[in-house]
Parts: structure tokens; sequence; C-alpha cells
């Protein structure tokens, strides 16, 4: 994380001493505790453009790319690509995910949705066994959890539309990080640490990832991947026909074929990455764009700031209890919502206008109190009139005006823990964001209905948020985070502190967070918050859990002709970089 001043000393101030941003190996990111002390967070400042992504090789190989004279989508595929090495538990080429691109030349905004699909042979009940109950181990564990990956045509398409360069010139940092190698990251190790288990199945993965004797690569050993690298110049040779017609693809089939997967060649040859049009809204003045279904957290952002909107949420105070309980409150109904109407709008009728209307918020927030919890026993999702964990998200804005926002992911970290032999990259079990059971929580405790059952090349549900803020016609704000449910209300409460109270946009991104997704009822607060605040939360009626960090948001804002960058602090090699 490069964030300028005193910021360093920041996230343990609440605890009554200073401390680094320095975490003890073994320990995990997502349990690093998070206090804030706003005043002294201060973003990274440029004039000309700003990158920022999980990884400081994959932000410095994205800024590259902008000194070199190149637009914000090359840069933003440059770091997808780059993110795929130094990231692996969560960059990805065998996952998907949803990319937002600015275009001020075109004066427009659209939505590549590279969202993996269900193979052709997925069937509804697929991960059911004989009495009728969600086998976890094969929706999460086994070749029968990935989706057809979208990663590598999804990049590729917002290359050759909205860039500037080659394919070849953006995959060449990526492949020089493969090959070379890199010092191996606090997060990269942790995840290692907490994944060995699972991934010990895997004799690709432990090779590449662990010495002889079973210890993970530490922290600043240089760890090099010649199966990605190979990989990845197949795909600077041959684009993604290399991927999904070539030897990639045949490799990742004839996986499937060994261990009973249902991925075949013509899923392959079949899949295609969509662009579709943002869902928009207001708020306060400021236009709110975001992904449209297959993703619900667009359209769950702005519902939440339609409610909110009648709420004047700067008076109430940032982390007061007032606050705290009204933003949970419409939670709730948002959460309840996506339980019943979200699915792939290809398949699907979602309401996505009558979700989006201040109408429909007008009556949910006649319901809340803001001073009582109401129980979400007491909430039922609303009826639409009738009509015909791991994740990673980074950005960036260049001196053009064009701004570009991607969430992308292989699902849990290091997805299904299965390394594709001689390739290099894992396979995402993004089928568990499916419905396996309409009415069963999922792996983030997600209730889903009959709209995200599974269907064969359906794309599944997601919750994953980039965001696009515009003031004036000009991109403003982009945001967005990972962390499974944990992601739309993260993406939502930078957007909050930013434009409702004012912070700079470190502020906004270091400040402590809550989480409310109506089931389970448990309000979820991260530490920082102040142990008054919790009591007068539990007397309005809540179960407050206050527990680990939630999500990792990197943000830009542009404003006044400047560019102000902030790495999320809750993971320790997050970093934002302009000039």
């Amino acid at each position: 994380m490069k964030i300028l001043g005193t910021v360093r000393h920041w996230l343990f101030l609440g605890s009554g001493f200073a401390a680094s941003l320095t975490i003890a190996q073994g320990v995990s990111a997502e349990e690093m505790p998070v206090y804030s002390s706003e005043a002294t967070a201060q973003p990274e400042v440029a004039t000309h453009g700003m990158v920022t992504s999980r990884t400081t090789l994959a932000t410095q190989a994205g800024l590259d790319i902008l000194k070199d004279g190149g637009n914000a989508v090359d840069a933003a595929v440059t770091v997808g690509f780059a993110l795929a090495v130094t990231c692996p538990q969560a960059g990805n080429l065998g996952g998907g995910g949803f990319m937002l691109i600015h275009d001020a030349k075109a004066g427009e905004t659209v939505a590549i949705d590279y969202r993996e699909k269900a193979p052709l042979a997925a069937t509804r009940d697929m991960f059911l066994d004989e009495e009728g109950k969600v086998d976890k181990e094969l929706s999460r564990y086994s070749h029968l959890s990935a989706g057809v990956p979208g990663t590598v045509a999804g990049l590729a398409l917002a290359l050759d539309k909205y860039g500037t360069i080659s394919l070849k010139e953006a995959l060449a940092p990526a492949i020089e990080l493969a090959e070379d190698g890199f010092p191996v990251n606090q997060d990269l190790y942790a995840s290692l640490v907490l994944g060995k288990e699972r991934l010990s199945g895997s004799p690709e993965a432990m090779e590449m990832f662990y010495h002889e004797d079973g210890t993970p690569y530490q922290v600043g050993e240089t760890l090099r991947m010649p199966e990605l690298a190979k990989t990845l110049r197949m795909i600077a040779k041959d684009g993604p026909a290399a991927f999904y017609q070539g030897p990639i693809g045949e490799a990742l089939v004839a996986d499937m074929e060994e261990h009973n997967g249902i991925i075949t060649h013509e899923d392959l040859e079949k899949y295609r990455p969509s662009i579709r049009e943002p869902v928009e809204g207001n708020y306060r003045g400021y236009d709110i764009i975001s992904m449209p279904p297959p993703s619900s957290g667009g359209i769950h952002i702005i519902q939440i700031m339609n409610i909110l909107e009648g709420f004047d949420l700067h008076a109430m105070g940032s982390g007061s209890a007032r606050t705290v309980n009204t933003m949970a409150e419409a939670m709730k109904y948002a959460y309840a919502d996506r339980s019943k109407h979200l699915g792939d709008s290809d398949f699907e009728p979602v309401p996505v206008d009558w979700l989006l209307s201040k109408d429909y918020a007008a009556e949910i927030r006649a319901k809340i109190d803001p001073d009582k919890s109401t129980p979400s026993s007491e909430i039922l999702p609303g009826e639409a009139p009738h009509e015909g964990i791991d994740t990673t998200n980074f950005g960036v804005m260049d001196e053009y005006g064009n701004a570009v926002v991607n969430t992308y992911t292989i699902n849990f970290s290091f997805g299904s823990k299965i390394l594709v032999p001689g390739m290099g990259f894992f396979l995402n079990n993004e089928m568990d964001d499916f419905s396996a059971k309409p009415g069963v929580p999922n792996a983030f405790g997600l209730i889903g209905g009959e709209f995200n059952a599974i269907e064969s090349e359906k794309r599944m549900l997601s919750s994953m948020s980039p965001t696009l803020v515009m003031k004036d016609g000009r991109p403003f704000l982009i945001s967005g985070s990972r962390g499974g449910s944990l992601i739309i209300t993260a993406t939502l409460q930078v957007l909050l502190n930013v434009i409702d109270h004012d912070m700079n946009v470190a502020e906004a991104v270091s400040a402590p967070r809550m989480h409310h997704q109506w089931l389970p009822d448990i309000l979820m607060l991260e530490r920082g918050f102040s142990p008054d605040t919790i009591e007068i939360l539990e007397g309005m009626g809540h179960e407050v859990k206050v527990g680990r960090a939630m999500g990792t948001t990197n943000s830009i804002m542009f404003k006044d002709g400047i560019f102000y960058g902030a790495g999320d602090p809750r993971n320790p090699d997050t970093a934002a970089l302009g000039y």
C-alpha cells in the first residue's frame, strides 16, 4: 500500500498505541484489526493518471502503460493479467468478472460482462446428494464446481474495442513477472498458509508454491511460475483462441475428462463475453453507474442509496449508531430482494426498473426507524409489478477523461484449488454461486431463489460491484471490492463516506465498515466502532458481531484537476500510484 504522510501508523491508533502496517507472518490480511483515525489518512496524488490494485507490482505495470501514452483500458488490461501472476489466489485466467469502462471520447459508459457460465451439461440438481441435500464438496472443491472461464476473453475484448495497444504489449509485464519471478508478499504468503490443506490435493500447486518440505514460499522469496509464463506467451501469440480453441483449452478439457468434470471443447468454443448497458441512478446530484445483472451489486448499491437519500446521514454523523442502524435497515431490504428477484437477465425477467425506482425506495424508507432495528423475520422481498472470497478489484483513470473499474474472481482463495496441469492457473469454483437448492445459503450465507437456479449456459449471480460516480459529466470516483456478500456494502460505504461525510478517498477507504445481509440477522462491524456505539446498537435490537476486516476497496477520485488514489490498508500490498 502506498499512501502519503503518517497513514502508515493509522491502522492501530484506536487501540491506544501506534504500530506500522507490517503484519506478522501467518496472519491473514482478512483477520487483521482495523481502527479509524480519519484525520491522518491521505491519498496518493497525481495530475496525469492513477492506477490502484491489490499488488504494487501490478499497479506499477499499469502505471508504466499510462506513462508510455496508453489509455485507461490499456493499463487496466495490463493490470488484470499482471494480477494473474502476482495475486494467483484472486487474479486469474481461470475465472471471470465485470469491467466498467467510461469512454470519454464517445461520452458513454459500457459494462463488459465476462462472468463465467454454467457448462452445457450442467443440471439444476447436479450438486444434490441422494437425500436432496447440497454436497458442498462437489459444489466447491471438485472439477464440477468450475464454470466456463471468461477472463481471457473479457480482457481481450476490452482491449480490442477500447484500448490502443496490442494484446502482446498488455501481456508483456505479466510474462516477465511469471518468467523472471517476483518477491512473495504478505498477502500471498498468508493465503498459502491458510490454503495449504486444500492445495495439498494438487501436486502441481504444491510444486509451484511450496518447498520440498511442504513449507510455502516465504515473504521476500522469489517465486517463478514458468508454466504460467508459457500459457501467457501462447495467449500473446494467438490471442483468446489459444485459450478457448488451442492447447490451453485442450489441457483444461483433458483434466476435466480425467476427473469427471463437464467443461467440454464446445463449452470453450461457445463462450462469449457480453457488452451490457450499465445500471444508473442519481444520489444527491451525483450519477451512480454500476454493473447490471448477473451482478446484483450495481442494482442494490443504487437501491440502498435511493433509500438512504431521504435521511440526513451527514447530520447523523459518520459511524454513529443512528447512521449504522439506518444503513443496516436499508441493506436488509435490498438483500431480501436479492434473494428473490436477481439472476442472469438473459434467462430471467429481473425487475430492474422497479428495484431502482425512487418510488419503491420511498416505500421501504417509510418502514425504517433510525432508532430501531427491524427483525429480519419481519422483512420479506418486495413484490415486483408483473411485467412481460477470493475476488480482487482494480481501477484506472487517465488524463484523457477515461476511467475503468474492474472486479474479477475465481471465488474462493485459489478458487477450486485445482491447478490446470502444465498451464499454471487455477480453475474457479463459481458454480457454488448458483442456488444449488433454492432457499439454501451458499458459502457466503446468501439465500438464492429460482432466478439463480443452475441452468445450462447461464451466468451465476454475483455480488461484484465495480462502480463509477460521475459529477458534471466527468468521472469523479471509482470503487469496488472483494469479499463475497460484503462487496456490495463495502463499495457502498466508500461512496457514502465521500458524498455524505466529506471524506477524502483515503479516509473513505480506511474508515471502519459495517454489513448486514438480511439473513442471518446479524449486524457485522469491523473493529474501530466505539463500545458506546455498539451498546446503543444492541439496545436498538441488533445482534452485533465485531470481527474481521471487510473487503478491499481500492479507489480513485478526480477532483479539481487532481487524481487522488487509495489502496485499501486492509490488504498489506495494495497500491495506488500516479504520475
